[in-house]
């Protein structure tokens, strides 16, 4: 592959695939799902083989650095991940990119008055972040960018020996998902999602619960993405400019990760277990059409787009173990904030939004609440996060105070700079970010095809049976 094409050539492949999408999008998705011939639709469902010399990464160390260097493109969200490491003190930020230079001068300006030193600033130009990625003084890439430039960023940060770090999430189709993992095979080098909703206080919490036994054997769980972004889909200048655009080419989930990646952690997904279908329905789509037509947002200038993504999807997946998953999108209703974050076990259920916890035993845990059909009263669940609260969340709690999403960016931060200061597998490798990642397409063909069940593709090839479950990451 020509090195200067790279990003080029994947946005091109995205966009056909895209297409794609949206011909199987919408009220009419099944009758063009059906007419379109069987040779011609790729089979998304395949486990594709290993490439000769290509190696898993699941267990992938690298070399100990005393300091590490980063850069990140895409200064709207990834203006947060320049705070964050700002807050590192062995973190060091080379380079800061973005399309927008002021947004650009603008992170330059932070770091240099917080640190006296000022990173190179690359911006202006849609290839920009070529010159910066091939640096040789890089040692980590944030991605902060639109969908559509996660692939081609990773692909080429890998490619130039550096750990990628990228944005929920991290693809949108199944193909790109593949180019993820075999990239990060081939070359060894890392690719991680940004998923912070794995370094929350509760989804720690839970997490601990379960790696503790507390829930006993696990069953099932549940997780959304519920956020009305109504306003914020039609507000110019900001990551609406084109989120928006995905609700008239997909019906399906849009945006699973912050929900389904604690989830898969909690149950072991690609570590002792695996997703093996999803079955996914969607709503009418109505509430997105209703607000632009009575808003008429930006002088009206939206009002011949077609939105075709249901506002509730639905999809419930099932795992090699025959656990299952309900996961939720909604971005278009009037309701509170909330990922639902739920999770079954034998010796205990958890609910948050607000946090919610029944055990079996209260006894057996010192507690003094009634029983398994109430939740715990204050005082005993209390008690229960004095025992289990993370010891990762104890140790950055303080220090993230202040930091974007309840502190849970800084601790995602600092737990990932720490991982590539001392040479250690990161809590999530590309083969969780591609199976997150991969609901889009998947709940988009289930839609499509009257909910009938897809296959999820297995990106660890066999290695989820052997691989040991997330362990908690100690105070280092």
């Amino acid at each position: 592959m020509n090195d200067t094409n790279l990003s080029r050539r994947n946005f091109m492949k995205i966009a056909s695939l895209a297409g794609l999408g949206a011909s199987l999008a919408g009220g009419q998705s099944a009758r063009a799902a059906e007419s379109t011939p069987a040779g011609d639709r790729p089979d998304i469902s395949l486990t594709r083989p290993r490439p000769a010399g290509q190696k898993p990464v699941h267990e992938l160390t690298t070399k100990p650095v005393e300091r590490v260097r980063v850069a990140v493109i895409g200064l709207n969200r990834g203006l947060t991940h320049v705070e964050s490491c700002l807050g590192i003190e062995f973190v060091d930020i080379v380079a800061v990119c973005d399309l927008r230079n002021e947004r650009a001068v603008h992170a330059a300006d932070l770091c240099e008055q917080k640190r006296g030193k000022r990173p190179v600033v690359y911006g202006g130009t849609e290839t920009i972040w070529e010159q910066m990625a091939d640096r040789e003084d890089i040692d980590a890439i944030f991605i902060a960018t639109p969908w559509r430039w996660h692939v081609p960023m990773a692909l080429r940060t890998m490619e130039r020996g550096k750990t990628a770090m990228v944005e929920v999430a991290a693809a949108v189709t199944v193909a790109d998902c593949w180019a993820l993992v075999d990239t990060s095979e081939r070359t060894q080098q890392h690719c991680v999602l940004l998923e912070n909703c794995c370094y929350g206080e509760n989804e720690m919490f839970v997490l601990n619960l379960a790696r503790q036994g507390v829930f006993g054997e696990l069953t099932h769980a549940e997780c959304a993405y519920l956020h009305d972004l109504r306003s914020v889909l039609f507000s110019l200048g900001t990551e609406g400019d084109w989120r928006r655009d995905y609700h008239w080419q997909f019906n399906g989930n849009l945006y699973p990760t912050h929900g389904l990646g604690p989830v898969s952690q909690y149950l072991g997904v690609g570590r002792g277990d695996q997703f093996k279908f999803i079955v996914s329905t969607s709503s009418p789509e109505t509430s997105l059409t209703k607000y632009r037509n009575e808003h008429q947002p930006n002088g009206g200038q939206h009002a011949a787009e077609k939105y075709v993504c249901g506002d509730m999807n639905t999809s419930l997946l099932k795992t090699e173990l025959g656990r299952t998953i309900m996961i939720q999108h909604d971005v278009v209703s009037p309701r509170p904030y909330s990922r639902i974050n739920a999770l079954y076990g034998t010796g205990a259920t958890f609910f948050d939004y607000p946090a919610r916890l029944a055990v079996d035993d209260p006894k057996r845990h010192g507690l003094s609440s009634p029983g398994a059909h109430e939740w715990l009263e204050d005082a005993d669940l209390a008690i229960m996060r004095e025992k289990f609260t993370h010891p990762l969340w104890k140790k950055l709690s303080e220090r993230a105070k202040g930091g974007g999403h309840g502190g849970m960016d800084f601790v995602m931060a600092w737990r990932l700079m720490d991982c590539l200061r001392r040479g250690i597998t990161p809590d999530s490798v590309v083969y969780d970010a591609a199976a997150w990642s991969c609901i889009i397409e998947t709940s988009v063909r289930s839609v499509a095809t009257g909910s009938m069940p897809v296959t999820i593709p297995d990106f660890t090839r066999g290695l989820w049976k052997t691989m040991k479950p997330l362990g908690i990451a100690g105070p280092a």
